[in-house]
């Protein structure tokens, strides 16, 4: 449900010439003699969720950073609605909302005074901060925890109330990283579902994560960096279309493989604490298809699931590229 903003003091934003999320082009940044990021390419639209997929090293961060106008680049160009942040950097920084990995600074102060400091820094009308405040902490659940110091929420808990700072100013662009560390199987689900929601309000949300299965649930897109490149741009579709790996284990695994290898599929042996096969599948179909063989062939069945998420698939095949 959209929030009425003029209510809860949220003063209404001055429209930009576009509203059509985030995008870099070309960026590079160097620390020394290190190229953390080069001519690197993204755009995440408006409402949209947008993942940042990559191994450690690849420039992620350093791109976040970037994006949110917390660092500048070295070349390259940046926009935000359509705003470029080294000519507009007041407008920029009231449009983006920057949820880092860690909670950060003021462990000391509560919950409460978190959000009512950063609610200042972004000077929304005074009168509205406690009604937006207590707004941000009963949407991530934190409203019996507002008044305790932010050192004793768990990791979990500081997680959710760094989104809240995030959102506190109603940013038109989220840029998140790593925000479902930390959260137990409940809050992550609260956080997909939050994020969605909050794409369908209009919102660009871009989620650097490790978490790639919660990824398919999440995004529209992705794009693919390694060594400070961009390697992939693709949608969620695109990546479900190009087939995923299942897993298949049987109470007879003789007999799975010679019918496997009847049907001319392809299959290696996985090890683990139960003996499996994993193949790759097309489409839901396939999958479908081959486990009705499988039952009417007299196999005996006992696990048949996918071993990985599309995003997760087409990550693991760049990083068998690559090496």
């Amino acid at each position: 449900m959209t929030e009425n903003w003029d209510q809860i003091g949220i003063p209404a934003r001055p429209e930009s010439p576009r509203r059509d999320g985030i995008s870099a082009s070309a960026v590079s940044r160097r620390f020394g003699q290190v190229h953390a990021v080069e001519h690197m390419d993204f755009h995440a639209p408006a409402g949209r969720v947008t993942a940042l997929i990559g191994p450690n090293g690849a420039g992620k961060t350093t791109l976040l950073l970037m994006l949110a106008s917390l660092l500048a680049p070295d070349s390259g160009t940046i926009t935000v609605d359509g705003l470029d942040p080294q000519h507009h950097s007041a407008e920029v920084r009231k449009r983006i909302g920057w949820m880092p990995d860690t909670l950060g600074v003021w462990e000391s102060l509560t919950a409460r005074e978190i959000l009512t400091q950063i609610a200042r820094f972004y000077q929304l009308p005074k009168a509205g901060i406690p009604q937006r405040v207590t707004a941000m902490l009963e949407r991530v659940r934190l409203s019996d925890l507002a008044d305790q110091p932010a050192r004793v929420l768990s990791r979990g808990q500081q997680q959710r109330l760094s989104l809240a700072r995030a959102l506190i100013h109603d940013p038109s662009v989220l840029l998140l990283d790593e925000p479902a560390s930390g959260l137990d199987p409940g809050s992550r689900v609260e956080l997909r579902v939050t994020l969605r929601q909050l794409a369908a309000e209009g919102k660009s949300i871009v989620v650097s994560s490790h978490v790639l299965s919660e990824l398919d649930e999440i995004a529209d897109a992705a794009v693919f960096v390694n060594q400070g490149k961009t390697v992939r741009h693709q949608t969620t579709d695109e990546a479900s279309a190009s087939g995923r790996r299942y897993a298949i284990s049987a109470t007879d695994g003789t007999a799975l493989a010679a019918k496997l290898t009847e049907l001319g599929l392809a299959f290696r042996v996985e090890d683990g604490r139960r003996p499996a096969v994993s193949l790759v599948l097309l489409n839901d179909d396939d999958a479908a298809r081959l486990l009705r063989d499988l039952v009417l062939a007299g196999v005996g069945v006992s696990s048949f699931a996918p071993a990985s998420g599309a995003l997760e698939e087409t990550y693991m095949n760049l990083e068998g590229e690559r090496r």
